[in-house]
C-alpha cells in the first residue's frame, strides 16, 4: 500500500452496514480521523457524524472533503454509487472506494447485468426485458411458472417478485410498469426461476483483479420459516458453509473473473466490492444478481470476522493493485439478527424508545444501529430495520445462542425479529 501514514476517512451512509464499517475502520492504526455522513447514533461512537451533510449534493461532499482534509472516501450504500458520487470525487482529485456510475450499473440496472452475462457466458437464468405491459404479459402467458419479475432499477430491496402463479406475475408486471416503483420500474426483467439454495460471495476488486472477501447467507423473508414478503434482510451468518472451497473457486473463476474481464473490455472497469447473489443449482452456481457494495446485513457479520486491517484493503483496491493482498479471517462464525419496527417491510411505526443496548453488549454481542435517532437522552426507532445484533461463536449454534441471548436483553417491546436465523447451517451441523 502506498499510504503508510494515517488517513482522514469519510464514510458515506447511515445504516447498519455503515455502523459496522465505522466500527471496523476506527480500529485501524491507519485511521487518523473518521467522519461519517450523515451517520447515525451508533456511528457517532466511532467517529464524527456530519449529520447535516447532504450526500446527494456532490458539490457539498467535495467541499466537506477539502475542508476536513479527507484522504479517502468510502461509499457505503448503492444509491450514491449509481448517482455518480465517485465520478464527481475523482474529477475533484479526491480518492474514493467504490465503482463509478458506469460500473455501478451492475447493481443499478438488472438488464445491464443480464446482457453482460449473456455476452460473456456468465451462468445466470434465461431472461427477457420489457418496457411495455402488453408484450410483457404475452411473454408471461407463453412461458413457465414460477417466474421472477424484477424492476430494472434500484428499489431498496423491494423490486423483485418471485411469482408462484401467473396472476402474481401479471400483477407484478402491471404494478412495476404502471409506476408502482417509480423510475426503478420503467423497465422490467422477467427471468426463469432458478431452483437451489441461495448464498452470497463478496469479492474485493481493483479493476483487473479480484480477491475473495468472505461469504454469507441472508434471510430475506420477514417471518420464521421463510414466510411472508421479501425484505432487505432479517439476519445473516458468515461464512456460508454451503459454499465449499471448491464452490468458492468455481464462482471466482466462472462468475467473478469473466465479469471483471467483461467490464474492462467494455471500457467500464469495476473497482470496489462485487457482491454476487448466487443460486446453487444442480447445474452449478448461477448468478442471481450483483450488488456493488457491502451487503446489509451481511456487512454486520463480515466485519466482525475480518482479522485484517480494512483500511489497507480498501486503499489497495482504490489504487488498482491488489497483488499480494490476502485477507485474514477469524475462525469463528458470526451471526446477526435484525430487529425491525412494526409494519416492516411496509409502512412502519416510528418513535418508540429503545433501551438496553449496553446490557446486550455486556452479554457479548455487537449491536449495530440502522434505523435509529436521538431524542435527547432517548434512543428512538426511526426506520424499518432498526438494530442488528451480532455475535461470534465456534459454530452457528453457539453464535446463534449468543445473539438471541443478547437480543433478549434489549428493552424494545415494539420491535420484532425472526427467531430462526441460521436454520440452514444448523441443519447441516446437526
Amino acid at each position: 500500500m502506498r499510504d503508510q501514514h494515517p488517513l482522514t476517512l469519510l464514510l458515506i451512509g447511515s445504516g447498519g452496514r455503515e455502523h459496522a464499517l465505522a466500527w471496523k475502520l476506527a480500529q485501524s492504526p491507519l485511521c487518523r480521523r473518521l467522519l461519517i455522513a450523515p451517520g447515525n447514533p451508533g456511528t457517532a461512537a466511532h467517529g464524527t457524524n456530519l449529520s447535516d451533510l447532504d450526500v446527494t449534493d456532490h458539490a457539498a461532499v467535495i467541499a466537506a472533503c477539502r475542508r476536513e482534509g479527507v484522504d479517502l472516501v468510502v461509499v457505503g450504500p448503492e444509491a450514491p454509487l449509481v448517482a455518480g458520487l465517485v465520478d464527481a470525487l475523482a474529477q475533484a482529485g479526491i480518492r474514493a472506494f467504490g465503482p463509478n456510475a458506469a460500473a455501478a450499473q451492475l447493481e443499478g440496472s438488472k438488464a445491464f447485468t443480464k446482457e453482460l452475462c449473456r455476452d460473456f457466458a456468465i451462468p445466470t437464468a434465461a431472461f427477457a426485458r420489457f418496457r411495455e405491459v402488453a408484450p410483457a404479459l404475452a411473454h408471461l402467458r407463453a412461458g413457465r411458472i414460477p417466474v421472477v419479475v424484477k424492476a430494472d432499477g434500484l428499489a431498496a430491496g423491494k423490486g423483485v417478485v418471485v411469482a408462484e402463479t401467473l396472476a402474481q406475475a401479471e400483477a407484478a408486471v402491471e404494478s412495476m410498469l404502471g409506476g408502482g416503483l417509480g423510475a426503478a420500474g420503467a423497465e422490467v426483467v422477467i427471468e426463469d426461476c432458478l431452483v437451489g439454495e441461495e448464498a452470497s460471495l463478496f469479492a474485493l476488486c481493483d479493476g483487473t483483479n479480484a480477491v475473495l472477501l468472505g461469504t454469507a447467507q441472508d434471510h430475506k423473508r420477514v417471518h420464521d420459516g421463510d414466510k411472508g414478503p421479501n425484505t432487505g434482510g432479517m439476519g445473516a451468518y458468515s461464512p456460508a458453509p454451503v459454499l465449499t472451497p471448491a464452490l468458492e473457486a468455481e464462482v471466482m473463476e466462472r462468475i467473478i473473473r469473466p465479469t471483471l474481464d467483461g467490464m474492462r473490455a467494455r471500457g467500464t472497469p469495476f473497482s470496489g466490492i462485487l457482491y454476487a447473489g448466487l443460486m446453487l443449482t444442480a447445474e452449478g452456481p448461477m448468478l442471481i444478481e450483483y450488488n456493488t457494495r457491502f451487503g446489509d446485513p451481511e456487512c454486520e457479520v463480515l466485519m466482525p470476522r475480518l482479522a485484517s486491517d480494512l483500511v489497507p484493503l480498501l486503499v489497495a483496491a482504490t489504487e488498482g493493485d491488489l497483488s499480494g493482498v490476502v485477507p485474514e479471517w477469524r475462525d469463528e462464525v458470526a451471526l446477526t439478527v435484525i430487529m425491525a419496527a412494526p409494519g416492516y417491510p411496509g409502512a412502519v411505526a416510528k418513535g418508540s424508545e429503545i433501551r438496553g443496548l449496553q446490557a446486550a453488549e455486556a452479554a457479548g454481542a455487537l449491536v449495530f444501529q440502522a434505523g435509529t435517532k436521538r431524542d435527547g437522552d432517548r434512543l428512538i426507532a426511526d426506520g424499518g430495520r432498526v438494530l442488528a445484533v451480532t455475535a461470534l461463536g465456534h459454530d452457528v449454534r453457539e453464535a446463534q445462542g449468543r445473539a438471541y441471548a443478547a437480543l433478549d436483553r434489549i428493552d424494545w417491546p415494539e420491535g420484532f425479529c425472526r427467531r430462526d436465523i441460521g436454520w440452514r447451517a444448523l441443519a447441516r451441523e446437526t
